[in-house]
């Protein structure tokens, strides 16, 4: 396998942005996921259904519609211009807000699937032994989603490596700021450089079957008694 040094730069690249959109959409879905899983609100649906847009639409579409709002005229754009961050498209932190719209749902879902199947037993007889809402939260419903919480973490990472159209509007071709190992295996393949191409693609191959064994490995875990497997 013969990886170049830009190959290599966007290898980095790529693994500090998964990593850096994976933390933060783990802290920022869980709440929300939680809400999902225990409401009954009438607002639920249309929530879910906002949420849950990233999955259906087409990643040009999502990132067209990013890159006007964090444009010089866009809401965000002034915001971030306001604050003295400046503007966000084409850079590393450009790609970080647009990696966690697009991955929203990739980390709510197993999350929220785990507050499910939850219930609300174990809250309830915590409250009984007099824990208070936050303490319920952290220390007894926190241990017993973290299936759930390993899945979106996974997810998350896994989709975040492997976008393309996204962060292609959002950050351009960028070396060492937004050139990602997508974007650097289309440049490989318009140069014709398909060794290159194959190098990074066998990566990537191999790096998603990893990710699937490990979240088929947890459902069978899940799913066999425990005295099965001893």
């Amino acid at each position: 396998m013969h990886l170049t040094e830009e190959d290599l730069q966007a290898i980095w690249l790529t693994l500090k942005l998964a990593s850096t959109v994976t933390l933060l959409l783990l802290v920022i879905a869980t709440p929300l996921a939680w809400w999902l899983g225990r409401t009954s609100s009438k607002f639920k649906a249309p929530i879910a259904a906002l949420f849950s847009l990233p999955l259906i639409l087409p990643p040009t579409v999502l990132g067209f519609y990013l890159l006007l709002a964090m444009g010089p005229n866009g809401w965000v754009g002034q915001l971030t211009q306001s604050l003295g961050i400046g503007l966000l498209p084409f850079t590393f932190w450009g790609l970080v807000v647009a990696s966690i719209v697009y991955s929203l749902p990739f980390a709510v879902y197993p999350i929220q699937n785990a507050v499910e199947q939850l219930g609300d037993r174990p809250m309830e007889v915590a409250a009984t032994l007099g824990a208070g809402p936050l303490d319920r939260f952290f220390n007894v419903a926190l241990p017993l989603l973290k299936p759930g919480i390993f899945s979106a973490a996974v997810l998350t990472f896994a989709h975040t490596v492997g976008e393309f159209g996204i962060v292609l509007m959002i950050g351009g071709n960028i070396p060492n700021e937004t050139r990602v190992i997508a974007v650097q295996m289309y440049d490989h393949v318009e140069a014709l450089e398909y060794v290159e191409a194959h190098g990074l693609a066998a990566l990537m191959l191999a790096f998603s079957f990893i990710v699937l064994l490990l979240l088929y490995g947890l459902r069978h875990k899940r799913n066999v008694p425990h005295g099965a497997m001893q």
